[in-house]
């Protein structure tokens, strides 16, 4: 069996965790996530704690209780503390605005270029050249960052453009006589 899948996911206090036939809810002060359940795997929940086990010995099976263990530990998470993502801008005026759930850039383009961000996700600009990006669902979160760096990846002569925080470009050496 998964070793992901043998370990229950805690659930704190303050959230609700309600299983049906076809899905798996969870609501807490970070708002309210749903997926879908899968009829490979059987899922109980006892002393507050939710455990995940395959509901046949084939292979898929046990991958797949690993994975929805997963997926609804990352739900448990995402309403309790939330996920964020942070990118920043490199280059001579590039810059961020967030209005609303609007985000403005000007990122070396002839016309300014503007995002709306989808429902449950919320954008902030600390600095014009940092914008962090916070929500409940990790993978919207890290869906709405993949298509805001995007617009303008970092090249790998000067290493302009819009990168994650954390992420390392390799610069380059320009082409010698």
């Amino acid at each position: 069996m998964s070793r992901i899948g043998k370990m229950p996911v805690a659930v704190p206090a303050g959230v609700d965790v309600s299983i049906k036939e076809d899905q798996i809810s969870v609501k807490g002060t970070g708002g309210v996530l749903s997926f879908p359940q899968n009829v490979m795997v059987k899922v109980s929940i006892d002393a507050g704690k939710l455990s995940f086990l395959p509901a046949n010995d084939s292979r898929e099976a046990n991958a797949m209780s690993g994975t929805m263990r997963q997926l609804v530990n990352n739900m448990v998470l995402g309403v309790t503390k939330g996920f964020e993502k942070k990118l920043s801008l490199i280059g001579v005026g590039y810059k961020a605005q967030a209005q609303g759930t609007k985000l403005n850039l000007n990122v070396g383009y002839s016309h300014p270029v503007n995002k709306d961000m989808p429902a449950g996700i919320s954008v902030a600009t600390p600095t014009p050249t940092e914008i962090v990006i916070k929500g409940a669902d990790r993978q919207r979160v890290g869906q709405v960052a993949a298509e805001i760096r995007a617009i303008r990846p970092p090249e790998p002569y000067k290493g302009k453009g819009i990168r994650y925080s954390d992420e390392k470009v390799t610069i380059k050496e320009t082409k010698k006589k």
